[in-house]
């Protein structure tokens, strides 16, 4: 087991991020981070999502001074349109049609913070669909599986099925990109 110069924390409840940040062999605990979520679409969406990511953190760590906090945030996004998290059958069925046979981008936010320093970076994924048929989508979206997921799909899941290929960073795809965060995280162990 590592060790930290201070306390970790996850300021996210997503249980994908939270099994992700296990990989790293450190101690950590969550604490999700109550924020407006608004971003400026007509902005870079990349520093956008870095922003987002940084008020989350930000969030957390004003409470949590004595701590290394990790915020961190997903968007999927089609022709400059970012596709959030459908509510309902409707809404998944129409993301999917759009995404079927098509490339999109999930862009994924990181922000690691403590009172010594701050580290954020975006990391952005092209992600190509098959052409999918109606009973396709409609079969996907009966597993209920697209109702939390950015986008209306999720990687590591039954999605994985109408994806035929990637290019960039896998785990940025379920919302975060682990060793990238692996990488920075070195910088807060204690020395051996």
């Amino acid at each position: 087991m590592k060790e930290c110069r201070k306390r970790l924390i996850l300021a996210s409840g997503s249980p994908r991020r939270k099994e992700l940040l296990a990989y790293c062999d450190i101690p950590f605990e969550v604490i999700t981070a109550d924020i407006d979520e608004t971003i400026d679409l007509n902005a870079n969406l990349n520093d956008e999502i870095q922003k987002l990511a940084t008020r989350k953190a930000q969030k957390v760590f004003d409470e949590h001074k004595d701590a290394i906090v990790i915020g961190s945030d997903t968007i999927v996004v089609l022709d400059h349109e970012v596709l959030g998290k459908p509510k309902n059958e409707e809404r998944s069925v129409s993301m999917l049609k759009k995404l079927s046979g098509r490339v999109h981008q999930v862009i994924t936010g990181v922000c690691i913070m403590s009172d010594e320093k701050c580290d954020t970076f975006s990391i952005s994924t092209d992600v190509e669909f098959f052409d999918l048929s109606d009973e396709e989508i409609d079969e996907y979206v009966s597993t209920k599986e697209p109702f939390d997921k950015a986008g209306g799909y999720g990687i590591q899941g039954k999605g994985a099925l109408l994806i035929k290929g990637i290019q960039g960073d896998y785990y940025s795809v379920m919302g975060f990109p682990i060793s990238r965060v692996n990488q920075a995280l070195k910088r807060y162990l204690k020395d051996k």
